[in-house]
């Protein structure tokens, strides 16, 4: 049916501005999802530096504060649904600015379905320890998960958001009571095996040295990946140039305090003693042992639900990123247009997010076929994630160390050492060559990346259509 002809301007397709600072904030902490962070990172720490696991995350925190920085000052110059798409846009140019937003969008394509594998592995822990299943099939679990997960995103961003919030409150206060039990154990002097408090989980092992710091520090970093997830949330804040560093800063601060106290503890909890050390370093679910150890089975149980709840919010924090970034990318014409349509009853562009999480299970369902592991699916894709996220991180600090060094010499040291300690961080994810087939993740993102490339040559007009795109992220609120 034709439509009627008017005089009137069609309007853009525009996201509700509705979030306040704990609702933006949640987002960034959500998709950092602690609780499922502090249930593997602390081992990889532990193997290398041994008693001195929480070094790491110390050091990690200081690394992190660096590369956020460069965020914090764009994101609170530049507010758009495209995040980094606009944040390098405005300062290096369009093509550049697409390039970022291009590899925001390759981790977050699979940052979800890793997160949904997240739930699919603490569920069949869930389901063991329990006695309900044994070895149950990861896939139904995904599938469910999956489910769940679009079903809350598609109910607005204010849901989304407190569903986020809500999630990850009652994973970390749940981790929170572990740690209390720990430390009341210690404290009293009945914790097993003779373990007390002691200054020794700050001071490094004789032998070890500042190259295995750095190197364990890189793990370390891997868990604040996601403190970004706000800058997606630029046209659906309230006050987006305020609130969205805030939320940024936020969530750096709590997962430095978070995750240092947590490593900390399960440093102090498996003992400082090479048994103790051994029996971290092995774990394959630290918390879960140290549960069963200071606690019980049933709070171990409850951990690993614990872990599914934190999985789930960061699955949602990152299909909410996806779907704003394509969003953003159709508005402007650099994608289908269909995708910068937005539901009119629930304020969220749905058809971005159905693509988002029809690709989600596509992958999902591939790895089925192939009869990948839960682990590895896990595994696979998040390496692939964090590669593309590396190279965004980087692009994002060289765009603010040219645009604050435009204004002062001082103030582009920051951004440059974010750019030093990203591409640090990127480097020893690459070098030396893991074995097969992680070898090959990173050609993936490699040719991921070139495709962006090209895309900005293919697509016509493509100069006119970023650029029109982006001065209207210069006029937000």
């Amino acid at each position: 049916m034709a439509q009627p002809h008017s005089a009137e301007p069609v309007s853009r397709p525009a996201l509700r501005r509705e979030l306040r600072f704990t609702e933006t904030a949640s987002v960034s902490v959500g998709v950092m999802a602690p609780t499922l962070a502090m249930s593997v990172t602390g081992v990889a720490a532990a193997a290398v530096l041994g008693r001195a696991a929480p070094l790491a995350f110390v050091i990690a925190a200081l690394g992190v504060g660096l590369v956020a920085y460069g965020f914090v000052r764009l994101a609170a110059e530049f507010s758009h649904a495209g995040s980094v798409y606009a944040f390098v846009g405005n300062t290096l140019g369009p093509r550049p600015g697409f390039l970022a937003g291009w590899a925001l969008l390759g981790t977050y394509l699979v940052f979800p379905p890793v997160s949904i594998m997240g739930v699919a592995i603490f569920g069949r822990a869930f389901l063991s320890t329990t006695g309900l299943a044994h070895d149950a099939d990861w896939y139904p679990l995904a599938l469910a998960a999956w489910a769940v997960i679009w079903v809350l995103a598609a109910r607005g961003v204010r849901p989304t958001t407190r569903s986020v919030l809500a999630f990850e409150v009652v994973s970390v206060c749940l981790i929170l009571v572990l740690m209390g039990a720990i430390c009341w154990r210690l404290a009293a002097g009945t914790a097993p095996g003779g373990q007390r408090w002691t200054g020794a989980v700050f001071v490094l092992p004789p032998g070890v040295g500042l190259s295995a710091l750095t190197l364990a520090a890189t793990s370390g970093f891997l868990a604040f990946a996601g403190f970004e997830s706000a800058g997606s949330l630029g046209e659906e804040s309230i006050l987006p140039r305020s609130m969205i560093p805030r939320a940024i800063v936020t969530a750096v601060l709590f997962g430095a305090v978070f995750y240092v106290a947590c490593v900390t503890v399960q440093t102090l909890g498996f003992g400082t003693g090479s048994a103790g050390v051994s029996g971290f370093s092995h774990s394959q679910a630290p918390l879960g042992d140290l549960a069963r150890r200071y606690v019980g089975t049933p709070l171990a149980a409850l951990l690993d639900l614990g872990a599914v709840l934190s999985a789930l919010g960061a699955g949602l924090g990152g299909v909410t990123v996806a779907a704003r970034t394509m969003f953003a990318f159709g508005r402007d014409g650099l994608a289908v247009r269909r995708l910068g349509g937005v539901s009119a009853t629930t304020g969220v562009p749905r058809r971005a997010l159905a693509a988002e999480m029809l690709i989600g299970l596509v992958l999902l369902t591939a790895f089925r076929l192939a009869g990948t592991s839960a682990l590895n699916v896990f595994f696979y894709l998040a390496t692939i994630g964090t590669l593309s996220l590396l190279v965004m991180y980087i692009l994002t600090n060289v765009a603010a160390a040219w645009h604050l060094g435009r204004r002062s010499l001082v103030q582009l040291v920051l951004p440059a050492a974010g750019v030093l300690i990203a591409g640090f961080v990127l480097y020893h994810n690459v070098w030396p060559v893991p074995p097969a087939p992680y070898r090959f993740l990173p050609y993936l993102v490699l040719g991921w990346l070139l495709a962006g490339l090209a895309l900005t040559a293919a697509i016509p007009g493509f100069a006119a259509k970023a650029a029109g795109g982006l001065e209207r992220a210069r006029a937000g609120p």
